[in-house]
């Protein structure tokens, strides 16, 4: 339980008012990422959020990266809680539980996470209703080509995010997957070893020309937990900006899009083709950043260890992994 005196401490650093009650989310990551939300009810009758984070990726300037982001995206007509520093313009360090941590206040939403309707018991808003509106709002984001940070969003590849991490995360995710597959049976050795050599050829050739990919400054969490719906469903816009960076649109869209099946990726290229014009260096990129990201990506490995040794399902898997690296998929053809 949180010692209230400490919680009080914090909130008065940002607001003038006493609160009535507050509640507190942990949305903690492990033991080396510590963050809770505390959301008060102030006396006024007003709602006020204050993040707390103890982690090598959020530090003032950081947060002053979040900030500007977010206020790019307002003034693009999409809704966004505004961060804001404490009552002297600063983000502060404050103890917490025994933490030193960052602290920022953000705006009580005016909307909900799209997740939150069906988890409460109200009708299920189908991804159809936002989903779009989410992606045509990516792509307008992409074409301004924001430069104002050099600072990587979260799904970067080819550096890393924070200094606690040893590689980007695609590549980690296909090495967990390389680390379960030499483990099946010898008779599979022959086609791992290939899905393998298939997937470093790929990264190889991506790794040429990645960097010369046109970039912007995005939100970079684009899932249901952060895009924000009215109570019919309609799209307004996002919020939770702490994997806000800058990003190559394609990396950006294929990490998101990596548990859809190719007529969604296909159909959804061709809409953001209509706020965002791929040059022929992305084009060219689009099946390489489809064959690092798809096959090997997150859960992989998961996927594979929960067929319990069924031999078959095992070559159906695999032989699902090797299409997605040697299918000739015609993204271009979409893609304006």
């Amino acid at each position: 339980m949180s010692d209230k005196k400490e919680v009080y401490e914090i909130l008065r650093l940002f607001f003038d008012v006493e609160p009535r009650e507050f509640e507190i989310i942990d949305t903690s990551h492990g033991e080396t990422d510590f963050r809770e939300v505390i959301i008060a009810e102030l006396e006024t009758g007003e709602k006020a959020v204050v993040k707390l984070a103890d982690n090598d990726f959020t530090f003032p300037d950081k947060i002053r990266m979040w900030q500007r982001t977010v206020e790019e995206y307002l003034a693009m007509g999409y809704y966004c809680p505004r961060i804001m520093p404490d009552k002297t313009g600063e983000f502060p360090t404050v103890t917490y539980k025994g933490h030193k941590c960052v602290a920022y206040a953000e705006e009580y939403a005016l909307y909900r996470p799209a997740e939150y309707y069906p988890s409460n018991g109200i009708e299920n808003i189908p991804p159809e209703k936002y989903e779009a509106e989410a992606w045509i709002m990516t792509a307008r984001i992409a074409a301004k080509y924001f430069s104002y940070t050099d600072y990587p969003s979260g799904y970067c590849m080819f550096e890393t995010f924070c200094p606690s991490d040893k590689t980007d995360e695609v590549l980690e995710m296909a090495e967990e997957w390389r680390a379960y597959a030499v483990t099946l049976p010898e008779e599979f050795k022959p086609q791992t070893e290939r899905i393998w050599t298939l997937w470093l050829e790929s990264r190889a050739a991506l790794e040429k020309i990645y960097k010369k990919l046109p970039t912007s400054v995005f939100q970079a969490d684009l899932n249901p937990t952060n895009i924000l719906v009215d109570e019919n469903g309609n799209f307004k816009g996002m919020y939770d900006f702490n994997l806000c960076g800058r990003e190559v649109f394609l990396n950006y869209f294929f990490r998101e899009a990596f548990h859809k099946d190719i007529d969604w990726i296909l159909k959804t290229l061709s809409l953001v083709s209509r706020y965002y014009s791929f040059s022929e260096l992305e084009k060219q990129a689009a099946p390489m950043l489809y064959r690092c990201i798809k096959p090997l990506w997150f859960s992989c490995d998961h996927r594979l260890e929960k067929l319990n040794g069924d031999k078959n399902a095992i070559k159906s898997l695999l032989d699902e992994t090797e299409y997605c690296l040697t299918a000739d998929i015609d993204f271009s053809g979409n893609m304006g």
